[in-house]
């Protein structure tokens, strides 16, 4: 019979996967701002917050604040590399007052994180002292991580699209949170299990709101240029003749 410990590892590693690819899901929309060389309609507030997430996630899984939650620094660690990488490519493709406010908000994480590090490690002297302070901290920016999309679905309830709001994305983050969630009930642990239940109940809702509204999001529309020598014998001339064609 496999172990409760052995059983919160199995799923911690599951989680592992999981959250990587929850990562890595926005690539296609960061591939097509790259593309258009514009960030369009997108925000980046999933990923500020996600950033700021992995920090407090990083400090609250190292053995000076949480033993035995190596599994949770390691990812977040992750995470915290590809999340930077995609606020770079915001930063890149965002009009100038789009990027002061985004510059603002890292300002504002780098030093709230220093002050939270500092407190902590001079503050609280006991494991369970400084899993709790940072543990707190983790379940209320958590929260706003998972909470970030209610911008996206509130656009896609007034326009009735899902344009914004790439699919893989809401179901990645719903198998990510179940399966952390699933990881913190075995061996209780309040701070975990909050913010990604939490984040199963919002990735479930996106979900439901892909569905209602899949088939209402306009279909996308590209000119194709038809050849001089079709042209000609469509209207007689020389110019090119733009069709009209549905992806």
């Amino acid at each position: 019979m496999v172990s409760a410990d052995a059983a919160r590892n199995i799923i911690g590693i599951i989680g592992n996967v999981i959250s990587f690819g929850l990562f890595l899901s926005p690539t296609p929309t960061l591939c097509r701002i790259c593309k258009a060389k514009d960030v369009e309609e997108f925000k980046p507030d999933p990923y500020l917050a996600t950033l700021l997430n992995c920090m407090l996630w990083v400090f609250y899984g190292l053995p000076i604040v949480h033993p035995n939650s190596i599994l949770v620094a390691t990812i977040n660690g992750i995470g915290l590399v590809i999340e930077g990488a995609y606020l770079i490519i915001f930063l890149i493709y965002s009009t100038n007052n789009k990027r002061l406010k985004m510059l603002g908000v890292l300002a504002a994480e780098a030093v709230f994180m220093v002050c939270v590090v500092i407190g902590v490690l001079l503050g609280a002297h006991t494991h369970e002292k400084r899993s709790m302070i940072v543990g707190i901290l983790c379940v209320i920016f958590g929260s706003i991580m998972y909470a970030s999309p209610l911008t996206i679905m509130g656009k896609v309830i007034r326009t009735k699209s899902v344009e914004y709001m790439p699919f893989f994305l809401s179901l990645v983050n719903f198998l990510n949170g179940c399966c952390w969630t699933a990881y913190a009930l075995i061996k209780f642990d309040l701070y975990v299990t909050i913010p990604n239940g939490l984040g199963a109940f919002f990735g479930l809702v996106q979900l439901i709101l892909y569905a209602c509204y899949y088939k209402s999001t306009p279909k996308k529309e590209k000119n194709v240029e038809l050849p001089n020598a079709i042209n000609n014998n469509i209207s007689g001339g020389s110019d090119n003749v733009s069709v009209t064609v549905e992806r």
